[in-house]
């Protein structure tokens, strides 16, 4: 399969769940093999991007300790990640580096979630000793912004501020990153430490921007969606184009895919994604029959495991599981035009995100949304390591 994705800068490697083992193992196996023969270089995951500055200076230099950092930065609606499937694979990585030191692979967070003490910290830092005549104007728009909690804690009470103070942070925020963004450009090695500490800004930016969306307006919310999935996008691209490392993308199939098939997502990561790279980003999405995952439950927030029994008959899962009782995966830019004119028809699809139950019912046409299609006719979940 990994040949298909052929020269891409990008591969979004998608999950019907967020708590499944399989998925999580393949991606393991797909990018150790992206890794070894196509030189690919960066893991991206649906994660805050401090969190991934946490986790590159983790596997590329061994700071910090992998069980603290997980802990501390996996929560809230991030804590399904701290699983021994991906810890498994921050592991891999901080391996392959103790190995391969001059040629490292790396971690990033895409997301927009949360903004750590780390990022705050890094960019009034630089202005210090960059810009010191900017530091009291720039300690002054971050006044009290900062997280002194953990994140879970700090990222609750924050959605509880009233929504003028919330859009008063974004508006210091984006002072912030202005102010920055139209500095002098930087020489020599000073250049690299400008252009990330711009990007630190911006991401700091980024988180609250998002939380200064009115969540009680449904069309708010699918604004500040739609500005997610945006988001996400923009920081895969600005990794890429200036790390010039081919990344592997790793979300839920609702965010690497092209057709949106979940109203609450107007336009997807991988929507974005095909307008800022063209062919340079490929889509696969996986679907499965049955099986079980990890999941927040809808009523009470725990995470547990639940699990569904055979896709319902004239489902795509039902019928992709008659063609074959087994894992395969189908290269839908080359299936031949009975099976396209399938592909292309929207039909009732599972899409099993954080929270379960879920009442709504999805519907998904592969063939618009993906390039390549893994489908697993049974799946496990994860093991949730919890939060201590």
């Amino acid at each position: 399969m990994v040949r298909l994705v052929g020269g891409a800068k990008v591969v979004g490697l998608g999950e019907a769940t967020h708590g499944s083992r399989d998925f999580f193992r393949m991606k393991h196996r797909v990018f150790r093999h992206l890794v070894e023969e196509k030189g690919f270089r960066t893991f991206a995951l649906e994660l805050p991007w401090s969190s991934g500055v946490r986790l590159d200076e983790y596997v590329v230099n061994g700071k910090g300790d992998l069980k603290d950092i997980a802990r501390e930065e996996f929560q809230g609606s991030y804590r399904i990640w701290n699983n021994q499937d991906y810890r498994d694979l921050i592991e891999w990585m901080r391996d392959y580096n103790l190995r391969l030191p001059n040629d490292p692979v790396r971690f990033m967070g895409d997301a927009m979630g949360y903004a750590g003490p780390e990022l705050y910290e890094r960019v009034t830092g630089y202005v210090a000793r960059r810009y010191p005549r900017l530091l009291e104007r720039v300690t002054e728009l971050y006044r009290g912004l900062a997280p002194t909690t953990d994140a879970g804690t700090y990222s609750e009470a924050y959605f509880r501020l009233p929504l003028a103070e919330r859009r008063e942070r974004a508006e210091r925020t984006g002072q912030v990153y202005e102010l920055l963004r139209k500095q002098r450009p930087a020489t020599g090695a000073d250049q690299r430490e400008q252009l990330w500490t711009v990007q630190h800004a911006r991401a700091i930016h980024q988180m609250a921007r998002g939380l200064a969306f009115d969540f009680a307006d449904e069309a708010q919310s699918a604004q500040m969606m739609r500005l997610r999935d945006q988001v996400m996008a923009e920081n895969v691209a600005w990794w890429q184009r200036h790390t010039g490392d081919r990344i592997l993308l790793s979300a839920h199939n609702t965010h690497v895919s092209y057709d949106s098939f979940d109203a609450r997502y107007p336009r997807t990561q991988g929507s974005f994604l095909r307008d800022a790279l063209g062919g340079n980003y490929v889509s696969i999405g996986f679907s499965f029959y049955k099986g079980a995952f990890k999941a927040f439950g809808t009523d009470d927030d725990v995470i547990r495991t639940y699990r569904v029994g055979a896709a319902k008959p004239g489902s795509n899962e039902a019928t992709l599981d008659r063609a074959r009782q087994d894992d395969y995966f189908l290269d839908l830019r080359t299936a031949p035009d009975p099976a396209r004119a399938w592909l292309d028809k929207e039909r009732a699809t599972w899409n099993i995100g954080a929270g379960w139950p879920d009442p709504a019912q999805y519907t998904a046409a592969f063939g618009r949304a993906h390039d390549i299609l893994i489908h697993l006719h049974d799946i496990e979940a994860t093991t949730y390591l919890g939060t201590s």
